[in-house]
């Protein structure tokens, strides 16, 4: 039997690999689309790859205690796919190619203050400002948000970990022309704050959904096969051209599978227990751990310069996951 100690540990060490996995599909799928991979089908396929995964083993784990499934329960359910992952990772991805996979990571920053207010407003949240834990969940947010904002927009001086060229940052660099600086950027930061919007929103609905029907594994399930249905009726006008389906022995593949696989079938179903252990906010306040790694294997993989502001938004983050910390410890 666990001890109370490792017991509280769990949700810590469940957060650190939720947030390793997301870094990976940061890189990923960054790299997938600039290669020319369509958004739209690979969020089918992401999707598809899961749900061929999960159902096997909710069938054999959750299929004779799963309760029963009615008809408005399930409306929220179709509802909650739709827009806290279809839309979101639409959003996503159609984002990601007007950006790069630091920002993704970097904006991603902003969940904690979203789903703090989204949580407080469906009351499943309380701030008490004459508390100490509530003082200490405030500042969190607030210097989550300078970590942020120091690394969206203070560059400072920049430098490369490496000298030497890979093959595939050579890839990578070679489709980056279409990406512009101006106008391209600014709407690849508002569809990702769009997309993190709708994040949170998943987020904070899951676990209402989850008090209604509390079979996590199944849950996760019928969201990774409703998701997938919808994914491909929206992908069917925008992918028109049948080798835009096609998948070869290449970083399409790998992409789909890590995140299909891995990011999908995994992360959903660990985020579904943290949040019934520990709530949204706790959740979504260590986001700033994939902005980290994300940063490093930018680094060394896809060769994208490492500024000032990275170090400094990388040490204010931190800050802020601490703080976070120290308010649930203390409540």
């Amino acid at each position: 039997m666990d001890s109370p100690t490792r017991q509280g540990k769990k949700p810590y060490l469940a957060v650190v690999l939720i947030q390793a996995i997301y870094a990976g599909m940061f890189l990923l799928s960054k790299v997938a689309f600039d290669l020319g991979m369509n958004t739209f089908v690979f969020v089918f396929y992401r999707q598809a790859a899961a749900t061929i995964l999960l159902a096997p083993l909710a069938y054999y784990f959750e299929w004779e205690n799963a309760p029963p499934l009615s008809v408005m329960t399930f409306f929220k359910i179709f509802m909650l796919s739709l827009f806290g992952i279809t839309a979101c990772l639409d959003l996503y991805g159609i984002a990601l190619i007007y950006t790069s996979a630091t920002l993704a990571a970097a904006t991603a920053n902003c969940l904690p203050v979203i789903t703090f207010f989204l949580a407080l407003s469906f009351r499943m949240e309380s701030l008490e400002l004459g508390a100490v834990t509530g003082m200490a969940k405030l500042a969190g947010v607030g210097v989550c948000l300078g970590g942020a904002a120091t690394l969206a927009f203070y560059k400072g001086p920049h430098f490369s970990l490496w000298s030497h060229h890979h093959h595939l940052h050579h890839d990578h660099q070679t489709y980056q022309s279409h990406v512009s600086s101006g106008r391209a950027w600014i709407k690849g930061c508002f569809l990702m704050l769009s997309s993190n919007t709708l994040w949170a929103l998943w987020l904070v609905l899951q676990g209402k959904v989850m008090k209604s029907y509390e079979s996590k594994l199944r849950l996760t399930t019928l969201q990774c096969f409703l998701s997938s249905v919808q994914s491909f009726i929206i992908a069917i006008p925008f992918a028109r051209d049948p080798h835009e389906w096609r998948l070869g022995w290449n970083i399409r593949l790998l992409s789909v599978a890590y995140c299909g696989i891995v990011v999908t079938g995994v992360t959903y179903y660990l985020q579904t227990w943290v949040i019934e252990k520990r709530g949204p906010v706790f959740l979504a306040m260590s986001t700033p751990l994939s902005l980290v790694i994300t940063l490093f294997f930018s680094a060394v993989v896809l060769h994208e310069i490492i500024t000032l502001g990275s170090f400094a938004g990388w040490r204010t983050v931190q800050c802020s996951v601490g703080e976070e910390q120290r308010a649930e410890i203390s409540c």
